[in-house]
């Protein structure tokens, strides 16, 4: 197995010229422009234009709405940028690209809190009966189950290893619809990931409880990508003849070790962001537990 730093050189050099004289196969290095992802990500921008237009940007904090932005460009780079054929040549390109959907994209997305804006898109009459609709006990209740970060967490890690299975991750190579859907599931369950812990309806408290979830998340998706960096064969027969100077094996290894060691940098930097808002949480709170301690002192001194 080469080094992880000789893997990553080679890798770069061999993208940054497609005609190096060990690649074969040249790579697709074009733009993506399928309907079935582009679309979807302009109706996204313009309907969230409208909903701030239509608040007046009242409706969100600017870093809520930067944070948007910002998640929405990594999404369009991750999706129509070359970073999408060439992954469909190199495995380890493809998974740098789901990475940045997951741990990069996602958690911006979640930060922004973008269906507040969206509802505000709607006319005025269709905005009353979304909210409407979103007040229905069986609709509260639906989201509550849906929100535990217990069955976040089982049901990003669910989606994240099942995709990973070799006839599935087959199937979305082989089929463009097949593969919106992987990346679309990818993204929505990570989406859903990290608002939960972020925005979750424990509040800030439970941001010590949310260290745990990332660190535990760490730990799986470390696993999944252990295992693609040591295993003696190419999981994916799609992947099986290499690209870019890199053989298949190396491509894999590659692959994994990505998914292994710069996404777990990734969740720790996250993890520690939590503990420390955490920390700051609670320090606020005994702060103003004290300072009504001492009110109440002060107001019981003067009574008596």
């Amino acid at each position: 197995m080469r080094s992880t730093f000789q893997l990553a050189a080679l890798l770069f050099a061999s993208v940054l010229s497609p005609a190096h004289e060990g690649n074969r196969h040249p790579i697709d290095t074009s733009w993506n422009w399928d309907a079935l992802v582009l679309v979807p990500l302009i109706a996204t921008i313009v309907v969230y234009g409208i909903g701030l237009w239509r608040s007046r940007g009242a409706a969100a904090p600017r870093w809520h709405i930067a944070s948007f932005f910002a998640g929405w460009l990594l999404l369009a780079i991750a999706q129509l940028s070359p970073i999408h054929k060439i992954g469909s040549a190199l495995f380890s390109v493809h998974m740098g690209q789901h990475e940045l959907l997951m741990l990069m994209a996602a958690p911006l997305l979640a930060i922004g809190r973008p269906f507040v804006i969206f509802i505000w898109a709607l006319p005025l009459a269709r905005r009353e009966c979304v909210g409407a609709f979103l007040k229905r006990p069986r609709v509260v209740r639906t989201w509550s189950f849906i929100s535990l970060p217990l069955f976040v967490w089982g049901l990003h890690g669910a989606v994240l290893w099942v995709w990973h299975i070799p006839v599935l991750f087959e199937a979305a190579l082989d089929n463009q619809a097949i593969h919106v859907l992987q990346h679309a599931m990818f993204l929505a369950t990570a989406v859903l990931f990290w608002w939960t812990l972020i925005h979750g309806r424990y509040g800030r408290l439970a941001y010590g409880m949310s260290v745990l979830y990332v660190f535990t998340t760490a730990v799986h998706s470390g696993a999944l990508g252990a295992l693609i960096t040591i295993a003696n064969r190419v999981w994916y027969p799609s992947y099986s003849r290499g690209a870019a100077g890199l053989s298949g094996l190396e491509d894999q290894q590659l692959a994994g070790l990505i998914m292994w060691v710069p996404a777990g940098v990734v969740f720790l930097v996250i993890g520690l962001a939590l503990f420390a808002a955490w920390l700051g949480e609670s320090e606020r709170r005994s702060m103003y537990s004290q300072l009504a301690v001492a009110q109440q002192v002060k107001s019981n001194a003067q009574l008596e």
